[in-house]
């Protein structure tokens, strides 16, 4: 027992107090914390396994602990929130973990109006999950393994159809089981799905490369360099070319390439979501049909018809004026959470950081003077 020892309060100020040091009443913030933690014995020794609790007197770590916790853990990779933490790498996860719960447990349940669907692989070999966005709020909703309909038909099935009506418009790649799930189970599908801009660009991106490696193919037989290392060049979007490639790509356009041609196709492409009306963006697109599928590219051809067999919900971009940004930039923040964790042990836990960091969740456990 100590007597009249300072113990920092909930406002991070010191305060005497007559009485054992009680671990519910460490202030993690004040710089003299750590010691004081140490002599509460709130590091594990080595070789016990310590429980991690809800603020009960016997619990591993305190509410507040948890909320300085957790926000080291949204700002740093799991290894350095252990080191600045000094806490174990499973107690750094079951602290995540127990954030993701309460945050699940206390979000409302609700169907968002706009929805994003999206894939985001998880290795090399081919393992994908998928993921359910909120557009209007910026938040992963819904996180399932692989990309099959089973995959995206779980989410629907936790809402009921009159609950389903209140989604107005899905943007998703044209994927046929994400396609055929949403079909199946959301009500007035067929004018509320809105294939994405970026995924379309992308097949016409790789139509345009598969010209170019053929083309390359035919020069290189003959003896003939110029497309080699141009790859890359005829990916970007005019106005977004490096300055220092502009003058190479100018000549390799002056020469009258198949690629070129495939390039200014794409390019033609990118101006039908620029038009300001559906009826105007249907004149572009049948003009611009017309010249890709006589362009004599068999890959221009062949993605100019699998475009033309889904133009309605191409064309339904004009009604809902939605894409799947939003999504690909979450995708983008979980490759960034995968990246500097250097992969996951297991599904269970890709999922559960997708949902710390995406998640838009209240995180923070409640205490008497601070909300979660």
């Amino acid at each position: 027992m100590h007597r009249r020892r300072g113990i920092s309060n909930l406002d991070g100020q010191i305060r005497q107090e007559d009485g054992p040091v009680s671990r519910d009443h460490l202030d993690v913030g004040h710089p003299g914390a750590h010691k004081a933690r140490d002599r509460a014995g709130l590091h594990p020794s080595p070789g016990h396994d310590h429980h991690v609790g809800d603020a009960a007197p016997q619990g591993r770590f305190t509410l507040l602990f948890e909320r300085l916790a957790i926000d080291v853990l949204k700002e740093a990779t799991v290894l350095g929130a252990t080191r600045i933490l000094r806490i174990s790498w499973d107690e750094a996860w079951h602290l995540m973990e127990r954030a993701v719960k309460r945050g699940l447990r206390a979000k409302p349940k609700r169907v968002p109006a706009l929805l994003g669907v999206d894939e985001k692989a998880i290795s090399k070999w081919a393992r994908y999950v998928t993921l359910v966005c909120d557009l209007d709020a910026s938040t992963v909703e819904y996180v399932a393994e692989d990309r099959r309909m089973e995959s995206l038909d779980s989410y629907f099935c936790s809402f009921s159809p009159a609950e389903l009506e209140g989604i107005r418009a899905i943007a998703m790649d044209m994927w046929p089981p994400y396609i055929s799930s949403t079909l199946r189970h959301l009500p007035g599908a067929r004018d509320k799905i809105v294939f994405d801009p970026y995924h379309i660009m992308s097949y016409m991106n790789k139509a345009v490369d598969e010209v170019r490696k053929r083309e390359h193919r035919e020069y290189r037989a003959r003896g003939d360099e110029t497309l080699a290392r141009s790859r890359y060049l005829w990916l970007y979007a005019q106005e977004r070319m490096p300055h220092k490639h502009h003058e190479r790509f100018e000549q390799l356009r002056a020469m009258n390439l198949k690629t070129g041609r495939a390039w200014a196709i794409k390019e033609s492409l990118r101006e039908f979501w620029k038009k300001p009306t559906r009826e105007q963006a249907l004149a572009h697109w049948k003009s611009w049909y017309r010249w890709a599928t006589h362009s004599r590219l068999n890959p221009v051809i062949k993605t100019a018809k699998n475009i033309q067999q889904k133009l309605h919900n191409v064309l339904t971009y004009f009604v809902h004026h939605i894409t799947n940004a939003v999504a690909e930039g979450l995708n983008s923040k979980i490759q960034t959470v995968k990246k500097a964790a250097c992969g996951f042990r297991s599904f269970e836990n890709f999922k559960t950081a997708i949902f710390f960091h995406c998640g838009g969740l209240r995180l923070y456990p409640v205490t008497h003077a601070i909300p979660g």
